[in-house]
């Protein structure tokens, strides 16, 4: 009986998203205040059903009710609790019903902070966010009911969920990655509500740029954690595999990034809005992209829900219809994009808009790879082939190559104007500093010329270099430095912060694959392997047994000269109920090194396969992510996005003294307190 008040409230979710969808649009198009504010209330009636959905499959799946199909499929009585409950988006049906749960508490979060908005632009953005609502409710219920039944006869116990995902990182992994990816559908709704109410000006930039950071930076953490879990659970020694489920988060990501730029330029400026609202569609898009490649059956991957293809079409016409209708809007609106101001040849304007071509372009070309192989075995009827990392390393590293470079030019730059002279000036310097180095630094430490780090380097330098610069020149107009830097916007510092995790994620990711060294052994008990500066002593292996799994650990003691470092404690485990093997790394993480030790498979004599890393400087490429995402979490924290009290129809900005005064987008912002603000 509880799964079905799982489902009833389900139903209900998907009626009151029926309503957000129509009466509060039709109330801003008439002008109708109570319609329009039934918005809110109603989104909070969607987000109580929708929880009480999921806490039903929660206790489901706690309770062993094996009654019910998803839970048989994906879960089994020795399941350890926290698994238990994370099982709940171990696969198709749960993932999704989670997956609406999640835009559910978005479109709450913009009723709670939406107070100083326009009554209309809300209605609008939360009747958008409604029909969305309202295709992902109807999809579950059509197609992917999470509380079908097993009946007339429940099996007596579960399958068992997903043995690679019986892990601490799949707990907190798919929930910053969908609330990331769920995030830009908030921004998808401005955009599609300023478009329809003509409103696109700098006062719906500043309401929008917090959405987009928060998105924006949540995602960063999801592709973060599941780049981790990669890493140090599939057992193959990397950190990414431009796998065609792990591609389409990573577009999102890149078109996010541009969006973020595009808005600061149409906040501070008033250009770029066409850049703004299309980058704003692209970025949903791809999130829904993302869920048609994963839930449609075309690929099989160990992130994908290899299910009924049947189910990708109603998905594909849900993208085709939205999308296709944004653009057509979109197009109609086309005339009320365009910038109402010039910008010089060597500006700020200039700089970000050659940031957003080349992330645009790095979306597109990962993209075309991700989509080439169905596309091709969909026309041809052939097998599926496959897009590599070739392919898409031979594009996307040198497009980052040139982004970085604008990265320690952009920041410095200025508004509207700034003279070759005065960049020259700001970044000459730097520039020989960044070169002396970067060459100097890895020829001193390996006594080689490896061309490909030093010029890693140098771009990590450069564009370190270049902050501190503007730190310095952003902070001298105080009666000290360290009042200056406190005078800096959190925006400001948020960006900074931002671009300095970009360089130490990329300066990781470049340098661990030039300095990474492995080697596949096979070694029996009492031998030894050696690679790089380290000894590998293989010590013999002993039965473990866990909850659910029974596995072999080895014990390998790594020496390094003379000296005796750690001991290292691969297994090779055996899941009892689905009959799944899978591989736990021994792995000795540092922050300038990881040594990694992945078990294979058993020989004669108590002999083991084994493959044995050390990868220099891979701990990077997730702390690097971690000071992104804070950068962008900060930039949400500025206050200026919340100094603004908005009368019906009209954004008016709060002085010092409590008086308001009329606000619009100004041709030339000036500086103050280190930060340019309009």
């Amino acid at each position: 009986m509880i799964p079905e008040l799982g489902n009833f409230s389900l139903i209900l979710a998907f009626c009151l998203s029926i309503i957000l969808g129509v009466i509060p649009m039709i109330g801003a198009a008439r002008d109708n205040l109570l319609w329009m504010k039934l918005a809110r209330p109603l989104t909070a009636g969607i987000f109580v059903f929708l929880s009480i959905s999921l806490l039903i499959l929660g206790y489901s799946f706690v309770t062993d009710d094996f009654s019910v199909a998803f839970v048989a499929n994906h879960s089994n009585s020795a399941l350890p609790i926290q698994y238990k409950i994370t099982a709940v988006w171990g696969g198709h049906e749960g993932s999704f019903l989670f997956w609406t749960w999640m835009l559910s508490a978005w479109m709450l979060a913009v009723t709670v902070f939406s107070k100083a908005m326009p009554d209309d632009f809300v209605a609008r953005v939360l009747s958008i966010m409604g029909l969305i609502c309202v295709g992902y409710t109807l999809f579950m219920l059509a197609t992917s009911n999470p509380f079908d039944r097993v009946l007339p006869l429940a099996p007596a116990d579960g399958a068992d969920l997903n043995a690679a995902l019986q892990d601490f990182a799949f707990i907190i992994h798919p929930p910053s990655l969908y609330m990331g990816y769920v995030g830009f559908s908030v921004v998808f709704a401005f955009a599609i509500a300023a478009l329809i109410s003509g409103r696109l000006d700098a006062a719906w930039a500043r309401w929008c740029r917090p959405w987009a950071n928060a998105a924006w930076a949540i995602l960063t953490l999801g592709l973060s954690l599941g780049s981790w879990w990669a890493y140090y659970e599939l057992g193959w020694g990397g950190w990414w595999a431009w796998d065609p489920v792990e591609n389409p988060p990573l577009i999102t990501w890149l078109l996010g990034a541009a969006m973020i730029h595009s808005l600061a330029a149409t906040e501070k400026r008033g250009v770029f809005k066409s850049w703004t609202v299309l980058l704003a569609i692209m970025a949903f898009a791809s999130s829904l992209l993302g869920t048609f490649i994963t839930r449609s059956g075309l690929l099989t991957s160990v992130h994908a829900f290899a299910t009924d293809p049947t189910r990708g079409v109603y998905i594909l016409g849900f993208l085709g219809l939205i999308i296709g209708g944004s653009l057509l809007l979109y197009a109609m609106r086309a005339p009320a994009l365009k910038s109402e101001f010039g910008f010089g040849s060597w500006s700020r304007e200039v700089f970000l808009l050659a940031n957003n071509m080349i992330l645009v372009v790095a979306s597109a070309a990962i993209l075309l790879g991700t989509l080439y192989p169905i596309v091709y075995q969909a026309a041809t009827g052939g097998d599926l082939i496959s897009v590599g990392p070739p392919y898409f390393n031979t594009i996307f590293v040198p497009l980052m190559g040139i982004l970085v470079v604008l990265m320690g030019i952009g920041p410095i730059s200025r508004w509207k104007k700034t003279s070759a002279s005065y960049l020259r000036q700001q970044l000459m310097k730097v520039l020989i500093a960044a070169l002396t180095l970067g060459v100097a630094i890895p020829v001193v430490l390996t006594l080689e010329v490896p061309l490909a780090a030093i010029g890693t380097v140098v771009l990590a330098l450069w564009v370190m270099f270049a902050m501190f610069r503007d730190l310095w020149s952003k902070s001298g107009n105080k009666a000290t430095r360290l009042a200056g830097l406190k005078s800096l916007s959190l925006s400001y510092w948020g960006m900074q912060l931002a671009h300095f995790g970009f360089v130490m994620t990329m300066a990781g990711a470049c340098l661990t694959s030039i300095y990474s060294i492995e080697r596949s052994v096979l070694l029996q008990p009492g031998q030894s392997a050696e690679l790089g500066n380290y000894t590998f002593v293989f010590n013999g292996t002993e039965p473990v047994q866990g909850p659910n799994f029974i596995a072999d650990e080895a014990s390998i003691t790594v020496i390094r000269g003379d000296t005796y470092m750690l001991d290292l404690y691969p297994q090779k485990r055996l899941y009892t109920a689905s009959g799944t093997p899978t591989t736990q790394m021994g792995i000795d993480g540092r922050f300038f090194r990881d040594l990694f030790v992945s078990l294979g498979d058993p020989r004669a004599s108590g002999a083991w396969t084994m493959s044995l890393y050390v990868k220099p400087f891979v701990r990077w490429i997730w702390i690097g992510t971690l000071f992104i995402a804070l950068g962008g979490i900060l930039a949400v924290t500025d206050k200026r996005y919340r100094r603004y009290k908005v009368r019906r129809g009209e954004a008016v900005s709060v002085g010092p003294d409590g008086t308001s005064h009329g606000t619009a987008s100004d041709p030339a912002p000036t500086q103050h307190g280190g930060e340019l603000t309009s």
